[in-house]
């Protein structure tokens, strides 16, 4: 079990991740690679991946074991909640220190595999060890790689999910203040004031000590958070989104000819920074049952994503349902 310990001062200073985290997502999305498990949400972005992938794969492998740790300077924390973008978040790998390098490749060793394959890794790490912009750069290469190969093509709806969730810790904040944004964490994650306790693979306590902690959604992570090892860090607890029952990575069907209709563009108008099911049938003038069945058609299309917040049901758009209101224009960046 996780536990991290928050005091008063750092309730005050609980933040939300602003969007998703592009090195946390390659990583982690590397670990549900290796993973059969889950393969309603991640089969199908599995077999597209695979055929992508180049042989640097073999070094990732070595770097980022199937189970156990792996390095934190792969994932640079930052004290802000804005994440850090691609290109910062790679020249922040290759700005590692070389003790630091050392220190954490060091503690690599996934002890479950066979021993050759253990003697086959070490073989690939200590050009690491070693140090050297070389060798740190081509691992910077092969992150990139693989980023561009298995992430890149699916961040909408990365960002989608993300932003889903953080509708939905954004109400519970309002709500109730830091003590409800905590307590509206998955089920995985149990807020007991002042203890914020978390299935995890090992026993852990996590002092805070004034710091704050970053919450920071993760479409990849799946069943328990992630932490990083170094306690001096900033504190970020990664967590796993909710995900739709249908992949979301599926095929366009053929629920897109039924999008046609005044009363539908209405429903997708109103659902707007999101709402629920409820609030969607005042916005829009209709039954609480017609706001239900026109955000399901809507959801079936990849328009509208929905998740459920305690008894409510909590709708918001999706890239594509943002797009479709601007007339295909892209979102304008302030």
């Amino acid at each position: 079990m996780l536990r991290i310990h928050v005091s008063g001062w750092d309730l005050s200073k609980v933040r939300m991740a602003a969007g998703p985290d592009a090195l946390w997502e390659t990583i982690l999305s590397f670990h549900r690679l290796r993973d059969r498990r889950a393969s309603a949400v991640f089969g199908k972005w599995r077999t597209e991946t695979r055929p992508r992938l180049s042989g640097e794969v073999r070094l990732l492998s070595a770097v980022v074991p199937p189970r156990g740790y792996f390095p934190d300077f792969l994932t640079p924390s930052q004290e802000s909640a804005e994440p850090l973008a691609l290109d910062a978040g790679m020249e922040a790998v290759r700005a590692t220190p070389p003790e630091r390098l050392r220190a954490e490749i060091a503690m690599v060793d996934d002890r479950t595999a066979p021993g050759a394959r253990r003697t086959a890794r070490r073989a690939r790490l200590e050009p690491l060890r070693e140090g050297g912009d070389a060798h740190l750069g081509r691992l910077v290469g092969a992150l990139r790689d693989y980023h561009r190969a298995a992430v890149e093509p699916y961040w909408p709806h990365i960002q989608s999910a993300v932003e889903a969730d953080r509708v939905i810790r954004g109400r519970a904040l309002l709500d109730g203040g830091t003590n409800e944004l905590l307590a509206s964490l998955p089920p995985v994650i149990r807020w007991r004031a002042p203890v914020l306790e978390a299935d995890y693979p090992v026993d852990r306590d996590l002092h805070l000590d004034g710091r704050g902690l970053l919450l920071q959604p993760s479409y990849f992570c799946r069943g328990t958070p992630v932490v990083l090892r170094d306690p001096l860090l900033p504190p970020v607890l990664v967590y796993p989104v909710a995900h739709p029952a249908a992949p979301a990575f599926a095929e366009p069907g053929p629920w897109l000819g039924r999008l046609l209709g005044q009363t539908r563009s209405t429903v997708l108008r109103a659902i707007g920074d999101g709402c629920t099911t409820s609030e969607l049938a005042r916005r829009a003038g209709v039954s609480l049952a017609s706001a239900s069945q026109h955000a399901c058609v809507l959801r079936e299309a990849g328009l509208v994503h929905t998740l459920r917040h305690g008894s409510s049901v909590l709708h918001t758009l999706t890239p594509l349902g943002g797009s479709l209101l601007r007339g295909g224009a892209p979102l304008a960046v302030t």
